[in-house]
C-alpha cells in the first residue's frame, strides 16, 4: 500500500525562488509517494540545476539517477515528469520498496503564486476533479506552501556557535541567525541559509527577535551571556539554552534571582545545552543540540518552554 505522508508535503517557494534567481532554470524533484521501505519519506525534496544540486531524496543510486533525469528534463524542457521506481529491481537498492518521483522545472516565469496550497496535475489522464487533501492522488500533487521555519538565534559565533549553525543550516524546519558583536567574529564561509547579524550591544537585539525564536547563548564573555539571559527572561522568553558548566550555571541562577526573576522563569533556561554525555567537542555539542531540536519539532504536543528542548 502506498504510504502518502501528507503532513510532509510542503512547497518551499522562497527557497525555490532564491535558487531560480541565482541559477536560472531549476528542476525540483519531490518524492510524491512511497511504498514499502524507502530511503526518504514522501515530501522529501531535491533541487537540481545545470552544474550542482541542493537537498536530498535519500542518496545512493536513487539520487544519482534522479539527478541525471532532472538534468535531462532541464535539457529537453519536459515537465512535469512522473516516475515510479521499484528500488530493488530497477536500481539495485536493498530497500525493497518503491518511490514515485515528480520532476518539475521552474524559472522566474513559472514560479507559482504564494498561495496556501500549490495544486497541479503531474500525470496524464488525470481526473477533472481536484482532490481536497494534501499529497499525491489521482495524478494530482497538492502541497501546502511552506510555513515559516522555527527561528533559531545563536548568540556567539565561536566554535560551538559556528558548529551549531552549520549543523542546522541544511534542515528546512529551522531558520538560523548567527549573532556576534563584530563582523570579524562572523565566519566568511557561512552556509547561505544562515543569516549573520552583528551588534555592539547584543542584549539590545532581544526586541527584534521573533516571538517564537529559540535562543542559544554562547558568547565569548560571561557578562554578555548573563545580560542576554536577563534581557530574554525580561521579555518573557523561556526558549533559552545556555552553554556553561555547573559552576557557571549556579552563579547565573543566583544573579538572575537577584535581578528579580522567579525560580520558575530561571528554570526555563536549559544549561548545559545538548547532552553532556556526547562530550564537549564543539561538533558533538552541536549534534546533540540539533538532535533535541529535531525530536521536539517532530512532536506537536511538546511544550516549547520545557528545559529538554535545548
Amino acid at each position: 500500500m502506498p504510504q502518502n505522508l501528507c503532513m510532509n508535503m510542503h512547497f518551499d517557494r522562497d527557497t525555490l525562488a532564491a535558487l531560480v534567481a541565482k541559477h536560472g532554470d531549476v528542476a525540483r524533484v519531490v518524492i510524491a509517494e512511497t511504498s514499502g521501505s524507502a530511503p526518504r519519506e514522501a515530501g522529501a525534496v531535491m533541487y537540481v540545476w545545470s552544474d550542482s544540486f541542493r537537498g536530498t531524496i535519500g542518496g545512493g543510486a536513487l539520487e544519482y539517477q534522479a539527478i541525471h533525469d532532472a538534468r535531462a528534463a532541464l535539457s529537453d524542457g519536459s515537465t512535469p515528469v512522473l516516475s515510479r521506481i521499484p528500488l530493488g529491481p530497477n536500481i539495485g537498492q536493498c530497500c525493497g520498496g518503491s518511490v514515485t518521483l515528480v520532476y518539475e522545472i521552474f524559472n522566474e516565469n513559472t514560479l507559482p503564486a504564494a498561495d496556501d496550497t500549490f495544486a497541479r496535475a503531474v500525470a496524464p489522464h488525470v481526473t477533472e476533479e481536484k482532490p481536497k487533501a494534501l499529497g499525491f492522488k489521482d495524478g494530482w500533487l497538492i502541497e501546502q506552501q511552506k510555513q515559516n521555519a522555527q527561528p533559531i538565534w545563536i548568540w556567539g559565533a565561536g566554535h560551538v556557535g559556528r558548529a551549531l549553525a552549520t549543523v542546522l543550516a541544511p534542515l528546512p524546519d529551522f531558520a538560523v541567525t548567527l549573532i556576534d558583536t563584530t563582523q570579524e567574529r562572523i565566519p566568511d564561509t557561512l552556509p547561505e541559509t544562515v543569516t549573520p547579524v552583528t551588534a555592539a550591544d547584543l542584549p539590545a537585539l532581544d526586541k527584534f527577535a521573533p516571538q517564537d525564536a529559540r535562543h542559544f547563548i554562547m558568547t565569548y564573555d560571561h557578562a554578555i551571556d548573563l545580560a542576554l539571559c536577563h534581557a530574554l527572561l525580561s521579555a518573557g522568553n523561556q526558549q533559552i539554552g545556555l552553554i556553561g558548566s555547573t559552576t557557571k550555571w549556579a552563579r547565573f541562577r543566583k544573579r538572575l534571582a537577584d535581578f528579580g526573576h522567579t525560580n520558575a522563569q530561571i528554570s526555563g533556561i536549559a544549561c548545559p545545552i545538548g547532552d553532556p554525555a556526547a562530550g564537549k567537542h564543539p561538533q558533538a555539542i552541536a549534534v546533540s543540540v540539533a538532535t533535541r531540536l529535531l525530536l521536539t519539532s517532530q512532536s506537536k504536543n511538546s511544550a516549547p518552554h520545557k528545559r529538554g528542548v535545548a
